[in-house]
């Protein structure tokens, strides 16, 4: 048995360190305005937060805080039940 061949080897690219951002933490749009309660019937600025589909942005990518996505998944709620907002696109 010959073992003549020669395994090739892929070399490991580096991955480039991404330089620390400090001070840039983004802020919730709310508590940038310093809004305590989401109003329900504050209309354009829910609007923002919701797919052209009717469903609503992720924390994650509508950028808001914990308290103040489950305030904004309130209001939505509310605003569908009182036929503001409609509840499919």
């Amino acid at each position: 048995m010959a073992k003549g061949k020669a395994k090739s080897r892929k070399k490991k690219k580096k991955k480039k360190k991404r330089a620390a951002q400090y001070g840039r933490e983004s802020k919730c749009r709310f508590c940038r305005a310093k809004v305590e309660e989401v109003d329900y019937k504050d209309l354009p600025s829910l609007v923002k937060l919701l797919t052209p589909q009717g469903k609503m942005f992720s924390r994650k990518r509508s950028g808001n805080c914990a308290r103040h996505q489950r305030q904004v998944k309130r209001a939505i709620k509310l605003t569908r039940f009182m036929a503001l907002f409609p509840y499919v696109g």
